[in-house]
């Protein structure tokens, strides 16, 4: 949640088992994961919250928490549906193949330009997977 008392989801839980806070099989984790999912996810892109922030305008997509979302999947043990997600959020690149910190509700780039935290997320992702799906071959 975003707040100890509150009851808004927010996606930056995504870190939780990076940081080994809890094991990314954990059933309550997935029960977590799912969540996100079910609440965040729109079109293979997360958005980190939906609640109202107090800034002017729709909040965007995170970049980040896209690929966190489809690392998480894969170390989750869902490489399917976990690759299918990568590979959407893929698409969101300006021709240089560069990120910014969030997609507008009309998939544009938005925010802060470019965003490292994002590429690093990126690498994460596409490192976990590719070695995942290597061993399932």
């Amino acid at each position: 949640m975003q707040t100890k008392s509150g009851d808004m989801l927010d996606a930056s839980l995504l870190l939780m088992p990076l940081v080994r806070f809890v094991r990314a099989t954990d059933r309550r984790w997935l029960s977590t994961l799912k969540a996100i999912g079910d609440q965040l996810a729109d079109d293979g892109v997360e958005h980190r919250y939906r609640s109202n922030d107090g800034l002017e305008g729709e909040e965007g997509a995170f970049s980040a928490c896209s690929f966190w979302y489809a690392e998480r999947l894969a170390r989750a043990g869902d490489t399917k549906r976990a690759r299918k997600v990568f590979e959407s959020i893929l698409n969101y690149a300006n021709h240089l193949g560069l990120y910014a910190e969030e997609f507008d509700t009309k998939a544009q780039l938005a925010g802060n330009f470019s965003q490292a935290f994002t590429h690093l997320a990126l690498i994460s992702a596409a490192f976990y997977l590719d070695r995942e799906l290597d061993e399932s071959q």
